[in-house]
């Protein structure tokens, strides 16, 4: 799982959940991956992540690096702060592990980087 999709994921459909945001993780494998950088894609997705729970899900996994606690101005024409941000959203991946619902401490298994999200029916 990419902290990419960590950051987008909520437990709010359990039932009594109010937010479900964000979850934690537990992570027992990381994996990090080269990818192709892509500055435009890295400047268009900043707007729509939570810079927050990012810098704290990285700083959890030991790869938060020289990434600053908030994000840059004028971020989308610095090339080296794109890159501090690709890294972190598409190069560091939980392989295996939990996600963990900050309200209910609900778990919810990583296997081979796929976080398994489905709920029991009595969650519904």
């Amino acid at each position: 799982m990419k902290l990419l999709t960590h950051n987008m994921l909520t437990s709010k459909c359990i039932k009594g959940v109010n937010v479900g945001y964000p979850l934690t993780i537990a992570a027992k494998d990381v994996k990090v991956s080269e990818l192709d950088f892509n500055q435009e894609f890295v400047a268009r997705i900043i707007p729509k992540i939570d810079w927050n729970t990012l810098y704290n899900a990285a700083e959890g996994l030991g790869h938060a690096g020289d990434l600053p606690k908030s994000i840059i101005d004028d971020y989308e024409n610095n090339e080296e702060f794109l890159k501090k941000v690709h890294h972190v959203l598409l190069e560091v991946e939980v392989i295996n592990g939990e996600l963990i619902c900050p309200e209910t401490g609900r778990k919810f298994p990583i296997n081979s980087g796929i976080p398994n999200m489905l709920l029991n029916e009595d969650e519904v």
